[in-house]
C-alpha cells in the first residue's frame, strides 16, 4: 500500500516578494535565522557578478549571516532568461529541503518568481531572423521604439517593462508577432511545468506608497554616493557599455553621465524616478499573483518579520502535525 503526500505534509517553500527597496532581503535573513533557512534570491540583476551597487545585493555582512544562492551566477554580458533562472533556483531549493533547511526565495522580478513556482507559458519558439531585425531596429532607432511598437501590440505588457530593457522587449514582440496573441494573455496562463513537492507561503511586502518613494529616492541616491559611477566605469571597461546587465536601472543612468548626456546630478534624478516607476510596475505584477498573504509594511520592520515568523510557524507546525 503507498501513502501519498498531502500538500501539509511537503516540505515547506517561503516567497517573499515586493516592490524594489521594500526590506525584502532582510525580512528573508530575519526569517531564515529563525528557522533554519537558506536564501535564494529571484532578481534578474542580482544574478551577474561585480554587480553591487546598483543592484542592492545583500552586503557581504549580510551573506555571512546565512547561507545565499543565486547571486554572482553569470557574467554581466551573459543573459539569464527566466527560464535557466528557474532551472538554476529549482536545483538550489530541492538540495535546500533535501538537507533539512528551509528554502526562502526572495525579490522582486515577477516574471522570474512566476516561472520558477509555475513554469513558463508555451511561447512560440524563438525566431533568430526576426530577432536580428529587431535588434538591428533598436540600433538604428534606439530601444524606446520598440518599447513603443510593443505599447500597440500588447500595452500592459509593454508596461511592465523599461523602455531600455531589449531583449524582454525583443521576446515580448517575437511571442506576439508569432503565436498573433498578446504576451500578457500568455501570462495568465498557468505554467506547463509547475514546481511540484512543495507547499508555498507566499508573503507580499506592501509599504505606504509615499514612505516607499522616500526609502527609494535615498537609496538610489546613495548609490551614486557610494561609488556607482566608478563601478559602471570599471564594468564598461571589462564587457563594453552594452553588456545586457547595464542596462538596468542606476547602471543605465550612470552609463550617461559617463557619457556626457546627463550631469550627475540629472543621472541621480532619472535614476530615482525609474526605481519609482519600477516599484509602480513591481506591485501590479504581484497583485495579480494567487494566494499571496500580504503584509502592509517594510520587511525591516520588527512588528512586520514577527507577523511573517508567525505565519511560517504556523505552516511549519501544521506540517509538523500531518
Amino acid at each position: 500500500m503507498t501513502t501519498q503526500s498531502t500538500p501539509q505534509s511537503q516540505p515547506l517553500l517561503v516567497a517573499i516578494f515586493g516592490p524594489t527597496a521594500s526590506g525584502k532581503s532582510a525580512l528573508a535573513i530575519n526569517l531564515a535565522q529563525g528557522f533554519a533557512g537558506e536564501v535564494v534570491s529571484c532578481d534578474s540583476v542580482a544574478l551577474y557578478r561585480y554587480l553591487e551597487i546598483g543592484a542592492a545585493k545583500p552586503t557581504r555582512q549580510q551573506r555571512a549571516l546565512v547561507p545565499h544562492h543565486l547571486l554572482d551566477v553569470g557574467e554581466p554580458d551573459e543573459t539569464l532568461t527566466a527560464g535557466e533562472y528557474a532551472r538554476q533556483a529549482r536545483a538550489v531549493i530541492h538540495e535546500i529541503a533535501r538537507r533539512g533547511r528551509l528554502p526562502i526565495v526572495v525579490g522582486g522580478t515577477g516574471l522570474y518568481l512566476r516561472a520558477l513556482l509555475e513554469g513558463l507559458f508555451p511561447g512560440p519558439q524563438r525566431s533568430e531572423e526576426l530577432r536580428e531585425r529587431l535588434r538591428a531596429n533598436a540600433a538604428k532607432r534606439g530601444s524606446p521604439h520598440l518599447h513603443r511598437l510593443l505599447s500597440r501590440l500588447d500595452p500592459e505588457a509593454a508596461s511592465q517593462m523599461h523602455a531600455n530593457d531589449l531583449p524582454k522587449i525583443v521576446r515580448a514582440i517575437e511571442v506576439c508577432l508569432a503565436s498573433r496573441a498578446q504576451m500578457s494573455d500568455l501570462w495568465k496562463r498557468r505554467g506547463r511545468d509547475p514546481l511540484r513537492g512543495f507547499q508555498f507561503l507566499r508573503i507580499g511586502l506592501n509599504p505606504p506608497r509615499e514612505k516607499l518613494y522616500e526609502r527609494i529616492n535615498q537609496r538610489a541616491a546613495r548609490m551614486f554616493d557610494d561609488g556607482l559611477i566608478e563601478e559602471t566605469k570599471s564594468l564598461t571597461a571589462c564587457y563594453g557599455e552594452h553588456a545586457a546587465a547595464l542596462k538596468s536601472l542606476g547602471y543605465k543612468q550612470a552609463m550617461q553621465f559617463l557619457r556626457g548626456e546627463l550631469t550627475r546630478e540629472q543621472a541621480v534624478t532619472a535614476a530615482q524616478q525609474g526605481h519609482r516607476n519600477y516599484a509602480k510596475r513591481q506591485m501590479t505584477w504581484f497583485r495579480r499573483e494567487p494566494d499571496v498573504l500580504w503584509l502592509d509594511g517594510f520587511g525591516d520592520n520588527p512588528a512586520i518579520a514577527r507577523h511573517a515568523a508567525k505565519l511560517v510557524f504556523s505552516r511549519a507546525t501544521l506540517r509538523s502535525s500531518v
